[in-house]
C-alpha cells in the first residue's frame, strides 16, 4: 500500500524535527533511553517499518520533552499507520512486491523500491544504459548477463526481468511524472545485438510520447555542462504527508560497486543544478523520438 510508506515516512520526518530540536538529545541516546539501537531509531525516522509498539512511541515523547499539542500529533500519526497495518494485513499486502524477490537485489536497493513506489516525480540521469523503469525484457536480460553470466541462473534471471517489469506499472498512473535525460552514448552502446537495441529505443520513442513521461537525449554535440561530471542519479520528489508536512526529495546516486542516498537541502542542491543543466543542452523530446527512431532503424539495418 502506497499510503502505508507515505505515513510511516510523514511520521519518521515528524519524529525526527521533535529529536533534532530536543535538548540534549542524539540519535543514539534516544535509542537508549526505549532500549533499542541506534539503527532501529534510524529505520523509524526514515520511514521503514520497525518493531516497535506505542510504549516506545510514548518514551521518545517523553525523552524530546515534547508539548501536548506534539504528543496528540504525533500519535496520531502513529495510529493511522497501525490501523494501515492492520488493513494491509487483512488484504494480504501488507509486504512491497519487491519482497517476493529481496533475494535478487541489494538491501539497499530495497528502500529505493519503496520511495519508487510512492513518489509522485522523478527526474534520472543516465549516462551508461537505459534505467530501469525504460528497460525493455529482452534489454534487461542483455544488461544482466553482461556482469552475471557465470553466477546467475536461468530462473533468477527471469525473476530479475520480472521484477523490473514489475517497477514499470508506476509508468500507468497519470498521477507520477518521469523525466529522463539521456546520454547519446546509451544509445550507442551495445548492450545487446542489434534487434535487442532496435526493440528499446523503439520502445522509448513510443513510451515518451505520453503525457507524464518526458524523455530527452543529450547529444555529442552538447555544450559543457553541470550534469557532464555526473554519475548516474535519480531524484525522487515525494508527496506530502498526512501531518501536512512536505516530504523531502531524495537522490539515489549509483557508483560502480555500491549506491548512496542524499537527502538533506545541500546534498541534493547540486542535483537540482545538474538537472538544469541537462535541461538547457538536451534535445526536445519531439527530436529525441526522431532521433530515437533513427537510431533504431540502423540497428535494423
Amino acid at each position: 500500500m502506497a499510503e502505508l510508506t507515505v505515513s510511516r515516512m510523514d511520521f519518521g520526518k515528524f519524529m525526527q524535527g521533535l529529536r533534532q530540536k530536543a535538548p540534549r538529545s542524539s540519535m543514539t541516546t534516544a535509542a537508549l533511553h526505549i532500549e533499542v539501537t541506534r539503527q532501529v531509531l534510524d529505520r523509524l525516522e526514515r520511514g521503514s517499518p520497525v518493531k516497535l509498539g506505542t510504549m516506545h512511541i510514548n518514551g521518545l515523547l517523553d525523552h524530546y520533552e515534547a508539548t501536548p499539542e506534539e504528543r496528540s500529533a504525533a500519535l496520531s500519526l502513529w495510529t493511522e499507520i497501525k490501523e494501515q497495518d492492520k488493513a494491509a494485513k487483512a488484504q494480504g499486502n501488507s509486504k512491497g512486491f519487491w519482497k517476493a524477490y529481496s533475494d535478487q537485489v541489494v538491501p539497499n536497493f530495497e528502500r529505493f523500491l519503496r520511495l519508487e513506489k510512492v513518489a509522485i516525480g522523478i527526474t534520472a540521469h543516465q549516462p551508461v544504459i537505459v534505467p530501469g523503469l525504460l528497460q525493455t525484457p529482452d534489454y534487461r536480460r542483455a544488461i544482466l548477463r553482461i556482469n552475471e553470466t557465470k553466477r546467475l541462473s536461468a530462473v533468477d534471471l527471469e525473476r530479475r526481468v520480472e521484477l523490473n517489469e514489475k517497477r514499470q506499472a508506476r509508468l500507468g498512473d497519470p498521477d507520477f511524472q518521469l523525466e529522463t535525460y539521456l546520454s547519446e552514448a546509451v544509445l550507442r552502446n551495445r548492450a545487446g545485438a542489434p534487434p535487442v537495441m532496435a526493440g528499446q529505443l523503439h520502445w522509448l520513442a513510443e513510451v515518451g510520447a505520453r503525457d507524464n513521461v518526458r524523455i530527452r537525449v543529450i547529444p555529442f554535440t552538447a555544450e559543457p555542462h553541470a550534469g557532464m561530471t555526473m554519475q548516474t542519479f535519480t531524484l525522487l520528489e515525494l508527496p506530502t504527508g498526512t501531518s501536512g508536512a512536505a516530504l523531502p526529495p531524495v537522490v539515489y546516486a549509483e557508483g560502480a560497486i555500491g549506491s548512496v542516498f542524499h537527502e538533506h537541502e545541500e546534498e541534493v542542491y547540486p542535483y537540482r543544478q545538474a538537472i538544469d543543466g541537462l535541461r538547457a543542452v538536451a534535445l526536445s523530446e519531439n527530436d529525441t523520438r526522431d532521433f530515437l527512431s533513427q537510431v533504431a532503424k540502423e540497428y535494423a539495418a
